[in-house]
């Protein structure tokens, strides 16, 4: 049986269905797990995707896109494929999607945490025979704390900045891990402020219906500003720019996945880095591939061999999946 998804110079390519999951390149037809730019392209003539994800999607592929939208869990036939899409935990509207033909079922997971949180919809386990999924971080050092944890760590660090009078700045990727962090925050601690592309996606979450404290334009402040009370929210490629001179004198962190590895924060040149990650750690994939119930499973992006070695092992048929996902500027 010809299997219902493979690697084409465009990307995933279903042709039972004549679609693309998550394409590389411009195509015909694109289901998009969710909308960070490793995975959603633009140029393609028809996008279908998550009706949470609407918003973000659009914020991202401009407003002449023709984008279809699909509640969770319901189902379309698209050429004899029977597609639907179910949450996946990562971002506002990041989906997983179910492919089913000739008794025959795949589960792409896009990127995808197990943690529940109060921006995305909670991940949703969903049995299969093939699954597809990323191991970013695909290693048994990677555990995280508890979400309270981290940020009772956050709101200490600020409390701690305001009585040395600096201002507090943490780095971290605008679209989905910035709001997250603006959700999880005590807003009473002190104003917050953010740079005009975290902004921006505050803004679509505000729309799309996820409630965020209040946040400012950072660029909307007064010349002279004290910044000694205020938490910035900024993206990462802003460390160490010209941008950062204002804040002066100022503390600088990092939210990220990467921050569990020591030296990390080092090499970044950060004063504080706190473990926050919208991807599945260790424990997160392992349990998350045993729900699905699958007997073959496709490692894409990330620490691919360690958790191919760890399921063939445990008596699972694994392979990895060359693909393009390996781009994690927006997704840690």
């Amino acid at each position: 049986m010809k299997p219902l998804l493979e690697v084409t110079p465009d990307g995933l390519y279903c042709a039972q269905g004549d679609f693309y999951v998550d394409p590389w390149c411009p195509v015909e037809r694109a289901v998009i797990t969710h909308a960070h730019s490793d995975h959603a392209r633009p140029g393609s003539k028809r996008y279908l995707t998550s009706a949470p994800g609407v918003g973000v999607l659009r914020a991202r592929m401009g407003s002449d896109a023709c984008i279809e939208a699909v509640a969770h869990e319901d189902t379309l036939d698209i050429g004899g494929v029977r597609v639907s899409l179910h949450p996946a935990g990562h971002i506002l509207g990041s989906a997983q999607v179910r492919l089913e033909h000739a008794g025959e079922v795949w589960v792409v997971s896009g990127d995808y945490k197990i943690e529940r949180d109060r921006t995305s919809e909670a991940f949703e386990p969903i049995r299969c025979h093939t699954f597809v999924t990323e191991s970013t971080f695909g290693l048994p050092i990677y555990r995280w704390r508890p979400q309270p944890e981290v940020f009772s760590q956050i709101n200490s660090w600020w409390r701690g900045n305001q009585t040395a009078g600096k201002a507090s700045v943490v780095f971290a990727y605008s679209l989905g891990k910035a709001q997250r962090l603006i959700a999880g925050v005590d807003p009473s601690i002190g104003p917050i402020f953010c740079h005009g592309a975290v902004q921006k996606m505050n803004e679509v979450y505000r729309e799309s219906g996820v409630p965020l404290p209040a946040t400012l334009y950072a660029g909307d402040a007064e010349r002279g500003y004290d910044w000694s009370r205020a938490l910035i929210v900024a993206p990462p490629s802003c460390n160490g720019s010209i941008w950062m001179r204002k804040f002066h004198p100022a503390s600088t962190a990092f939210a990220s996945g990467w921050m569990r590895v020591r030296g990390t924060r080092r090499r970044r040149s950060l004063d504080r880095g706190f473990a926050l990650s919208d991807h599945a750690d260790w424990p997160g994939l392992l349990g998350a591939i045993e729900a699905t119930g699958a007997q073959q499973v496709l490692v894409t992006h990330g620490y691919r061999a360690p958790l191919v070695k760890w399921l063939g092992e445990h008596g699972l048929e694994a392979r990895t999946l060359e693909t393009r996902f390996e781009n994690e500027e927006e997704t840690d």
